[in-house]
């Protein structure tokens, strides 16, 4: 992997340890960068050191190399030093789903991580583990070195793994099987069908999770990639300890929200160029993430309710993956679409096929609308230009954030989504939800707009100098940079 500049070592650096999918390396990365920027200047300036343990080829996402090479030459070119260092590969663990594999994977490289930080030249200052790597914090405790966690979902999902250590004392039954509803501090009661996915029965990635949230507690810090003014009920009743009671609750910095924005492209990608020729807020945009694909059925479903809505559209259509793989293909439009869909829906409605620029999409003037998996990042990435949303979760905690954007935040608009029908959606209940949220008369949607151009605000104010999230991170980088006392930073 390409190294950094080749400069003088540095006095301080902070190492990363991140799970190498995009949607955990690129948010702990910009969160590096940002420690960077606020420790420029100083007679102590900072160093990166970012530990890699990479997933075979079919694991990985297809542009993963090419993004991680992206980062190296970013790197090398931006007057910071951030060095990139790969740990000896390891077979894959046996394991029994998504959180199980995790885990068990990191896990694996705990000793490597070991090695690769005891033998850096330059003084360590902090160890940054991604929430999957928990075990890691024997490590760091062996080398004497502060480890903080940094959580990439929201506060709502860090209260619930702290909490979850109690609650599985005190709900002998699958969350599946169980009536009613959850107290979770700082939220109204969660339905219990509303939890997230790896927690619904007791299994392997349900051990996982109650292990993980046990060990948070042992952090020298947990750093989340939320907004303060987004989640205050929850991320008080963290620091009041309401979620575990009677236990240390390391501090929390809410450093949020963490996106990588780019300068648009000199040429319109093609999704950017249609959406030029639409009105303004007049666009329902239907994206779902990295992993997001759907069953001929459930495509058919789509289509039908997007052409009854009679609104228009940009719906990213990616095709099932291949064996072996969690990523979505290409998808061959003509053979999962009904017949004479794409012409009926000519002028007001595209359907694109392969990988789409989400964050350009979302802050262009004619998106009004989100349907969207509720993954953490890309809710961030609509709030952050205020689009509200359509909740669609599918896996992991989305569940939960659908919830807490519907019944907390209220930026989204509710859509009924069977679980039991592998996330099931009718035609007719997405046509009622895009109508509700995109209709110019409907009070649900105008609500969730206003909610959404506030949650812009929040967003943006939080990052600017003395926001929130700017002071946060201010405090971070200098508890990192001067671990006994830094009054003189």
């Amino acid at each position: 992997m390409a190294p950094g500049p080749a400069t003088a070592t540095p006095p301080t650096t902070v190492v990363l340890i991140p799970f190498c999918v995009s949607g955990h390396l690129t948010p702990m990365l910009e969160v590096g960068k940002r420690m960077l920027l606020r420790s420029g200047g100083n007679d102590r300036a900072m160093s990166l050191t970012v530990l890699l343990a990479q997933l075979p080829a079919a694991q990985r996402a297809p542009d993963f190399d090419d993004a991680i090479r992206t980062e190296a030459e970013k790197a090398a070119s931006s007057g910071y030093d951030v060095r990139f260092h790969c740990l000896p590969a390891e077979k894959l663990p046996e394991f029994r789903g998504g959180e199980d594999f995790i885990s068990r994977f990191m896990q694996q490289h705990a000793s490597h991580a070991r090695e690769a930080i005891a033998g850096l030249e330059s003084r360590v200052a902090a160890v940054v583990l991604d929430l999957f790597c928990t075990t890691f914090l024997d490590v760091t405790r062996e080398l004497g070195l502060p480890g903080y966690v940094y959580f990439t979902s929201a506060a709502s999902m860090l209260a619930f793994m702290l909490r979850l250590p109690a609650l599985d004392r005190e709900v002998a039954v699958d969350f599946e099987e169980m009536e009613g509803a959850v107290d979770l501090p700082g939220l109204p009661p969660v339905p219990a069908a509303l939890l997230p996915a790896p927690v619904m029965k007791k299994d392997h990635n349900y051990t996982w999770l109650v292990y993980h949230g046990d060990r948070f507690l042992e952090a020298a810090g947990i750093i989340v990639n939320t907004v303060a003014e987004l989640e205050p009920g929850v991320l008080e009743a963290i620091a009041d300890g309401r979620c575990v009671p009677g236990r240390r609750v390391p501090p929390i910095y809410t450093v949020g929200p963490v996106l990588s924005l780019k300068p648009p492209p000199e040429k319109p990608h093609e999704c950017v160029q249609w959406l030029d020729a639409q009105p303004r807020v007049s666009v329902v945009l239907l994206c779902f993430g990295s992993m997001g694909s759907f069953a001929p059925p459930q495509v058919l479903e789509i289509a039908d309710g997007l052409e009854r809505s009679g609104h228009r559209f940009l719906w990213v259509l990616r095709g099932r993956p291949p064996a072996g793989s969690a990523y979505p293909t290409d998808a061959n439009v003509e053979e999962l679409l009904p017949e004479g869909f794409l012409e009926r829906t000519k002028g007001r409605g595209l359907v694109w096929s392969k990988w789409a620029p989400q964050k350009e999409i979302l802050a262009h003037r004619a998106v009004g609308g989100f349907v969207t998996h509720c993954g953490w990042n890309s809710t961030l990435e609509s709030l952050w230009d205020g689009v509200p949303l359509v909740p669609w979760p599918l896996y992991a905690e989305q569940h939960l954030n659908a919830f807490e954007l519907v019944a907390a935040m209220g930026v989204a608009v509710a859509m009924e989504v069977d679980r039991k029908r592998d996330n099931f959606v009718e035609a007719a209940e997405l046509e009622r939800a895009v109508r509700c949220l995109m209709d110019e008369g409907s009070e649900e949607g105008r609500k969730a707009r206003e909610k959404a151009t506030e949650a812009k605000a929040a967003c943006r104010n939080a990052v600017e100098e003395d926001g929130s999230s700017y002071m946060a991170m201010q405090k971070l980088t200098k508890e990192m940079a001067y671990p006994r006392g830094y009054e003189n930073f």
